[in-house]
């Protein structure tokens, strides 16, 4: 499978809200690079990241553009994240049913033909001032 096969897989399996599959494209030591967090590191962390991030939000991603590396050892996604907020996250405005949309983009680094490495970034702020109208 080539990196933007793997990574369209991925995304499509997000889209779908099938998380299981998503693990099943992650590597056993994946890190998940969080914008403005921690890592997570491990299928487990991720799992428990997604399982909290579906009882909060329900995003949908469009406008996706895929792009790698010759290697097929890196890749980096470009798109728009199409979200409901719906329950209110740990230090974040209070959720209402607020919808968004947000420019957002991932990097990965790939390993024995699975993901190995998730790093994504947005706008955090842009994000708040959507929610908080």
């Amino acid at each position: 499978m080539t990196a933007q096969t793997l990574i369209a897989a991925y995304f499509d399996a997000f889209n779908a809200g099938q998380t299981d599959r998503m693990l099943d494209l992650l590597h056993d030591d994946v890190e998940h690079h969080v914008n403005e967090g921690g890592i997570r590191r491990g299928k487990a962390q991720f799992a428990q990241f997604s399982r909290h991030m579906a009882d909060c939000y329900r995003e949908t991603l469009t406008d996706m553009v895929i792009l790698s590396d010759a290697s097929d050892q890196r890749a980096a996604a470009e798109y728009v994240v199409n979200g409901s907020y719906l329950k209110t996250d740990a230090g974040l405005p209070e959720a209402r049913g607020q919808t968004y949309r947000l420019p957002a983009g991932s990097f990965f680094a790939l390993r024995d033909g699975r993901i190995a490495r998730i790093t994504t970034y947005y706008n955090l702020a842009d994000w708040i001032r959507q929610v908080e109208k």
